[in-house]
């Protein structure tokens, strides 16, 4: 089950060769002398700031079963206004937390900004638990950021009850995709096969991604740039096609009303990933059993991009280094996490070490999928995650400019492929002025 995602080239190793400036002050202190395995010093308190779902049943069972090291754990908001921005403030502020949720796409942008410690040294005794391509997303410039948690492979959430009552199957491919979608809005002309969201740039891309795109790459010592790729141009015709012609809603991501016409039926179709099952589940636990996952439809050949995905880093300045690096190991490497995260019925979280795949199987309850196997569907969809994509040093700056211009897109104000456009000029500009190399 090895991620298909390849290894970022030599030229990035280069990019982010100034990092290493950035680890002169690693902090140490008496504090990073107490483990998990050191009952007899005090004890050690770290912070811990994270969104993901069943992270606090995580801490629970941490602080339970551990006595050198206790974790203080508050919960933020997810997102580039929301855990992000209060991070990288705090990190201003030399008030970083000991460790800090971040999405793969957002860690170069924090290693390039000095927000997190290297933890090469603290982690090296666990990576062999990873496939190299899934240590790829968190290994910059022959360094070690982050831990990954979780991998995000591409799904396709429906109301098998629904399809079922109309005659029409799970669409393998997008073209079939599309012709579901004039058959649910025939059906029922209020019902859709699902929504696109205008202010979710993270799933435009992951949708680029499975279809072949390459947004960033490296040439030498400098950033290539094709927002604006073919394949990605694909995708963002393809989707603009179901918006003008009605067949899909748009709505907020998961906004209220999005989860309204979930409730309603008007939504019978989601384009997610794997934790999205347990989001389902939580929001929408009266309709039991009503619900099935297939594989993303694909454009010919079977394919995933991935859609999220967590890793954990020690924030910079941390005078608690080696705590912080034995509660990452364990958050990320251990059965008893895993257990613990699943079984509070919130988190579909699919591990990134394969080894932890049928512990999660194990743990979460797919009742309300009808018993299916969804982490068995979660596993090929995993192993079908298209190579090449490297995510690029200012994907906050992306994602918000995309997210700009796709709020235009329902209303005519613009179009999806103009959006790319738009974001691909605005990220040449961001890097060019941050001083970095772009080729081309």
């Amino acid at each position: 089950m090895e991620r298909k995602t390849s290894r970022a080239t030599a030229g990035l190793a280069g990019l982010l060769a100034s990092v290493a400036l950035l680890t002169a002050c690693a902090s140490g202190g008496e504090a990073d002398k107490a483990t998990s395995g050191d009952a007899a010093q005090a004890v050690t308190e770290v912070t811990f700031w994270g969104w993901a779902k069943g992270t606090k049943e995580v801490v629970d069972e941490f602080n339970k079963s551990h006595t050198a090291i206790k974790i203080k754990f508050e919960e933020i908001p997810s997102g580039v206004a929301g855990g992000y921005a209060k991070f990288s403030n705090a990190v201003k502020a030399a008030n970083a937390p000991d460790i800090m949720s971040i999405e793969y796409a957002q860690l170069p942008d924090f290693v390039n900004q000095g927000a997190v410690e290297d933890i090469s040294a603290e982690v090296a005794d666990v990576k062999a638990k990873y496939p190299a391509n899934v240590l790829s997303m968190v290994e910059l410039g022959g360094k070690t950021w982050a831990l990954p948690m979780d991998a995000a492979p591409q799904v396709f959430y429906y109301r098998k009850d629904l399809f079922e009552k109309w005659g029409i199957e799970a669409p393998a491919t997008w073209e079939e995709f599309r012709a579901a979608a004039e058959k649910v809005k025939k059906a029922d002309k209020k019902a859709r096969i699902a929504t696109f969201f205008p202010d979710d740039g993270p799933v435009l891309a992951a949708l680029a991604w499975q279809a072949g795109a390459r947004w960033f790459g490296t040439e030498g010592d400098a950033w290539k740039v094709a927002v604006d790729d073919a394949a990605g141009k694909k995708v963002a015709e393809y989707w603009q096609g179901l918006v003008k012609d009605g067949l899909v809603h748009s709505h907020g991501a998961f906004s209220q009303e999005w989860n309204a016409s979930l409730e309603s039926g008007e939504t019978v179709g989601y384009v997610g990933a794997s934790w999205g099952a347990g989001v389902m589940k939580g929001n929408h636990a009266g309709q039991s059993g009503k619900w099935a996952v297939a594989p993303v439809p694909h454009w010919g050949t079977p394919a995933s991009g991935m859609l999220g995905g967590t890793s954990f880093v020690a924030g910079k300045g941390t005078k608690k280094l080696k705590a912080a690096a034995e509660v990452i190991k364990w958050l990320t490497t251990s059965e008893a996490a895993w257990t613990s995260r699943l079984a509070s019925g919130t988190s579909s979280g699919f591990p990134a070490a394969p080894d932890l795949v049928p512990v999660a199987a194990k743990s979460f309850d797919t009742a309300y999928y009808g018993g299916q196997d969804i982490y068995a569907l979660f596993a090929e969809s995993y192993k079908t995650i298209q190579p090449g994509w490297t995510w690029g040093p200012s994907m906050t700056q992306v994602f918000t400019s995309m997210k700009d211009q796709m709020g235009k897109v329902p209303s005519g104000g613009t179009t999806l492929p103009q959006a790319l456009d738009a974001a691909q000029g605005a990220t040449l500009a961001e890097l060019k002025g941050r001083g970095l190399n772009v080729a081309g």
